[in-house]
């Protein structure tokens, strides 16, 4: 069965198309968005060497003329230099404003090739083929799209629409369970941020989702793409409700600037540590009942992801040298801290001007060294 869904954003809408073979269906679906006769497939070698083959067979079928660009695949690639590279690359193709760019992999593939449609020749259409279970849920709807520097994570990018994602779920299934339950933190992040019943469903679902059964997986891809969808169109700059699909980011981005970017703490598992952190520091300050930051936590874990500071390799972590990450957060404004907390289980708010002694106190608390 094929889903899909339409983020609203009135002349520059677009679907997301969930389901099963779209990889295969890739040609006939992208061929009418394509304005001139060429387009440009940047992935990386490891989902290339997956689902290539079964991609330019089909886009080729469809009469396109096709350039392919392979980079390495890990967070790393996620920088100013494979920015130039890969922008120096689409030069090279010659590719014209009319023709179009695919990006084929996960949330990295979908940042830097959306970052790169952004600013080649001041825009160019582009299309999502997410492979990861984290970039289907997350990283392909909504048009960020940005690289990270040594102070940050997505701090350097643009707004970029696609004009199509196409999310096929037979990808999931070379996945490393590993990067499924990394994938997974970004779903139960929307029961908890604003779906209790979704939160629900998900606590006696998970593992069915997270082991790839058919019709689990396409539920919760489903549902956690509507509600973004939702959200973006209702606030496509993240000036006000989008904001809230950062639960567990400002956290989460601060230990993967500690760690590194890269496999020592792959992004999912940071914002699966970072919504835990929420829910417990939401609970210090008297938000919401330590039960309910507690069934949080059980149901983050219960996935296999890491839930404490103690959980994530390179620490321990200094409370201060984590704060000043977060006062690079995005959400920050005039270097006040902003944080997505919650009030309870499905009800997340943006809290504003967060005490940063407050915070230090709560960190230290989890085992940050003073």
């Amino acid at each position: 069965m094929t889903r899909t869904i339409s983020v609203g954003l009135g002349e520059r809408a677009y679907d997301v198309v969930i389901g099963h073979g779209l990889i295969a269906e890739a040609g006939g679906r992208i061929a009418p968005l394509v304005k001139g006769t060429r387009l440009a497939v940047v992935t990386d070698t490891t989902v290339f060497g997956h689902h290539g083959d079964a991609l330019l067979d089909s886009l080729g079928g469809a009469g396109l003329k096709i350039g392919c660009i392979e980079l390495p695949p890990g967070e790393e690639t996620k920088n100013f230099q494979m920015l130039e590279a890969l922008s120096d690359m689409l030069l090279m193709q010659e590719l014209d404003r009319g023709d179009l760019i695919v990006a084929f992999g996960g949330g990295v593939v979908g940042d830097l090739a959306g970052f790169a449609a952004a600013i080649y020749k001041r825009g160019i259409d582009f299309v999502q083929i997410p492979t990861t279970l984290l970039a289907q849920v997350d990283s392909s709807v909504g048009g960020k799209t940005a690289i990270d520097t040594p102070r940050g994570k997505n701090l350097i990018g643009a707004f970029h629409q696609p004009r199509l994602v196409l999310a096929d779920l037979d990808a999931l299934a070379t996945l490393p369970p590993r990067e499924r339950r990394a994938g997974y933190a970004e779903v139960i992040k929307y029961g908890l941020l604003g779906d209790f019943a979704f939160f629900e469903w998900l606590e006696a679902h998970g593992p069915e989702v997270i082991d790839g059964d058919a019709e689990a997986l396409s539920h919760a891809v489903a549902r956690s793409v509507e509600m973004k969808a939702e959200i973006v169109a209702e606030d496509e700059r993240e000036a006000g409700r989008r904001a809230l699909l950062n639960l567990g980011h400002t956290f989460g981005h601060a230990l993967e600037a500690e760690v590194g970017f890269g496999e020592a703490l792959l992004h999912g598992e940071a914002v699966a540590v970072g919504s835990a952190q929420a829910f417990r520091f939401s609970a210090a300050q008297g938000l919401l009942s330590s039960q309910d930051a507690l069934r949080a936590e059980r149901a983050i874990a219960a996935a296999g992801l890491p839930v404490r500071l103690a959980d994530v390799a390179g620490g321990p972590f200094a409370a201060d040298r984590l704060i000043a990450h977060m006062a690079q957060d995005k959400k920050a404004e005039g270097g006040r801290l902003t944080l997505v907390l919650a009030r309870g289980l499905g009800d997340a708010f943006v809290a504003k001007d967060v005490d940063a002694g407050r915070l230090r106190d709560f960190l230290i608390s989890e085992g940050a060294t003073p």
